[in-house]
């Protein structure tokens, strides 16, 4: 696999994903476990990493309480061992490791798209990385969305942080089901049939996915202007907003990611996500569609664009925030 991110994680092991949107997160909470001996993992909440059973925790269950299930049929069992703590709030971070000395791992989106986008402020991610490594615990970044979407590279390579496991999906399957994950080589080989934890799949390798990969990779390193491109196309849907929408509204952005949130400042984190208008946006979601424009029906996800976005494309959803 070619690029820069392959430097960054060093080495990359291939699982297949049942669905076309999300990979499977308990391989590598798995192998967190294994490799530290520890129980507990800790989730950012509002994160989303998959439909797998200890990550399906309600939100505000609280830090320093056991996790809540989010979901009917998931037993209160299976999430006992999942912590939560906000994003944004690396010293809720520290309080939660001081105090826990069970946990393998922190899995966490460097960039909030399953409510968002919500940005790291400076410095959080940073220490997030400081406080991980003080406390010896794996640092997990969830890249499905923002892999090879923010640039080649990521999150990890914009923000110059390196994780000890990346998950990766969506855009390196060249629109077909995949996962990845990867990471530092002393961690991963601990995989089977290497190591002693278990990881295989029906579809592991799966050759269709993995051509399709490869070529959408390749022509991503050969095209690296696009990031720039898909950034000034988002820039110029910002800047098309009436003052009056500004006002009563934040418009969030980075690279092709953004989002119009009905709150007049920007989230910095789940709390204050659902704190927008949600009835307020679902009359725009249903003035989009009118308009032919179909965005994600919930204020809690975020927007990207494609490099098949043409000019017109970014005039008409421009136009969509103005009627």
């Amino acid at each position: 696999m070619p690029g820069s991110l392959q430097a960054i994680t060093r080495e990359w092991i291939w699982s297949g994903s049942f669905r076309a949107d999300r990979k499977r997160p308990w391989p590598r909470i798995r192998l967190a476990r294994g490799f530290t001996g520890k129980s507990d993992i800790v989730k950012i909440e509002g994160g989303f990493h998959g439909a797998h059973d200890a990550v399906l925790v309600k939100a505000g269950s609280g830090a320093t309480t056991m996790g809540v299930p989010d979901s009917a049929g998931v037993l209160p069992d299976l999430v006992a061992h999942t912590r939560q703590v906000p994003y944004n709030d690396a010293e809720a971070l520290e309080t939660l490791l001081s105090k826990n000395k069970d946990i393998a791992a922190l899995i966490i989106e460097p960039v909030m798209g399953n409510i968002g986008p919500v940005i790291p402020q400076d410095g959080y991610l940073k220490a997030v990385r400081e406080i991980t490594k003080a406390h010896d615990v794996l640092l997990i970044f969830d890249e499905v969305i923002t892999g090879y979407r923010l640039g080649i590279g990521g999150a990890q390579k914009m923000f110059g942080i390196r994780p000890d496991l990346t998950t990766l999906g969506k855009i390196i399957g060249g629109g077909l089901p995949i996962g990845a994950f990867c990471g530092k080589r002393e961690i991963m080989s601990l995989t089977a049939p290497q190591g002693p934890v278990y990881q295989a799949g029906t579809f592991s390798g799966n050759p269709l996915s993995l051509s399709a990969g490869i070529a959408t990779i390749r022509w991503l390193h050969e095209h690296p202007g696009i990031y720039q491109d898909l950034a000034e196309k988002t820039r110029l849907i910002e800047e098309s907003l009436p003052a009056d929408k500004l006002e009563s509204g934040s418009f969030v952005r980075l690279g092709s990611m953004f989002k119009y949130f009905f709150r007049k400042t920007a989230p910095h984190n789940y709390t204050e996500v659902k704190e927008c208008d949600t009835q307020a946006f679902g009359a725009l979601w249903q003035k989009m569609l009118d308009r032919g424009i179909f965005i994600p029906p919930s204020q809690f996800e975020t927007n990207f664009l494609s490099v098949a976005h043409t000019p017109q494309d970014i005039e008409t959803i421009a136009g969509g925030y103005l009627a």
